[in-house]
């Protein structure tokens, strides 16, 4: 309970501080990386990995339809020309080579087909080059801690209509307020956060990414990249973003009853933005403790 305290406190705090910080990033660009009504398909693409992910998924597609179309076709050659009116007296051979050696060979070529295209594209993701920016991400029940490593300082990120920071999980027009006057519409709650993962355009940002409790993931569509983040194990993605704009993603592993309210929120902005940000991030944030220290301190206690 003192734990729970001691986070809400000084996370509303920390909420009202960062107003200032927080509004360096959100006249960068437009709110991009949000569902959109009616929508069917993938997210604008804002990083390279997701234009290949999203291609190589139009060309699986392409072939599964192709495998799709061939069977129909074969089942419906077989209802035509072997029912029982058509071919009375059945075929009473148990082999045919050829037909079996196609069979083996044609499904071969089609994996190698597949793995020459998509191998290419895992290694893209899993090769991780050096980054300009290093940041480690750590999920808790439930919202997100962002340390920039290099730059000495951290902060927590909840979902605005947490009781974290104003609510209780539900549209109120004291929520609706806070999302107003942090930058957002009002159509964005459950996918606003009350501080924001602030990065600059064409830079390459690697991630750490871990668990303090249960296993989370830190997803954001329109960049590509999705990571488990696992108690006591680092694990890294990167991206590097080719466009302006606040980017939402979405904890992507079941973690719990509030699993569903564990936004994630990018704001991709100038290097001149940055650079502003990045000051007054120093200044406002290096005298707050994490959520993580927090926890490490009551189990001190």
């Amino acid at each position: 309970m003192r734990t729970k305290s001691l986070t809400l406190g000084l996370t509303a705090a920390f909420f009202a501080a960062s107003g200032a910080v927080s509004a360096v990033a959100q006249s960068a660009g437009e709110m991009l990386g949000a569902p959109r009504p009616k929508g069917i398909d993938f997210q604008e693409p804002a990083t390279e990995l997701a234009r290949d992910l999203q291609w190589l998924d139009g060309m699986l597609n392409w072939v599964i339809g192709v495998i799709v179309l061939f069977v129909v076709a074969l089942i419906a050659v077989v209802i035509v020309r072997f029912n029982r009116r058509a071919n009375p007296t059945p075929a009473t051979f148990t082999h045919n080579t050829p037909i079996e050696v196609a069979w083996t060979l044609v499904p071969i070529l089609v994996l190698v087909v597949i793995g020459a295209y998509s191998l290419p594209v895992l290694f893209k993701q899993q090769e991780i080059p050096e980054g300009d920016i290093y940041i480690k991400v750590t999920g808790n029940q439930w919202y997100w801690t962002y340390d920039y490593v290099d730059e000495g300082f951290g902060f927590d990120s909840y979902m605005i209509g947490q009781p974290a920071t104003v609510g209780n999980y539900v549209r109120t027009p004291e929520v609706e307020q806070a999302l107003i006057d942090a930058g957002y519409t009002t159509d964005q709650f459950l996918l606003a956060t009350d501080t924001r993962v602030v990065v600059p355009v064409g830079k390459v940002v690697v991630m750490g990414v871990t668990g303090s409790d249960v296993i989370h993931s830190w997803t954001i569509p329109a960049f590509g990249v999705k990571q488990d983040a696992v108690p006591g194990r680092v694990a890294e993605l990167w991206f590097n973003a080719e466009r302006t704009g606040t980017f939402f993603g979405q904890c992507s592993e079941l973690c719990g009853k509030d699993h569903a309210y564990m936004p994630i929120t990018v704001e991709v902005v100038s290097e001149e933005d940055y650079a502003t940000w990045l000051a007054e991030a120093k200044e406002e944030y290096a005298s707050l403790d994490t959520g993580a220290q927090l926890i490490q301190l009551a189990s001190a206690e």
